[in-house]
């Protein structure tokens, strides 16, 4: 668990200086099993309409809903690492 935690902390280090900004569907998928990685479970109500990206980014994390936090840092690391 312990080089788990290591791999994901490099890659949310990495994260933040990948060569090109990838796509708004790919950043949602980071943004999910960074938070499903992190907090586990998405909580409180789903943002209105008039919150666009509030309510996409809690879509996003709403599907990762019931991973394991352990699966989703793998994920995580390993999405991270193919945008490199």
């Amino acid at each position: 668990m312990a080089d788990l935690k290591k791999q994901f902390e490099q890659a949310v280090a990495d994260s933040k200086s990948l060569p090109e900004k990838p796509d708004n569907m790919t950043l949602l998928k980071i943004y999910a099993l960074y938070k499903q990685a992190s907090s586990g479970d998405v909580d409180g109500k789903r943002p209105g309409f008039t919150d666009m990206v509030g309510r996409a980014k809690w879509d996003a994390w709403n599907e990762a809903k019931g991973k394991d936090s352990k699966v989703a840092m793998q994920e995580y690391v390993d999405l991270i690492e193919s945008l490199k």
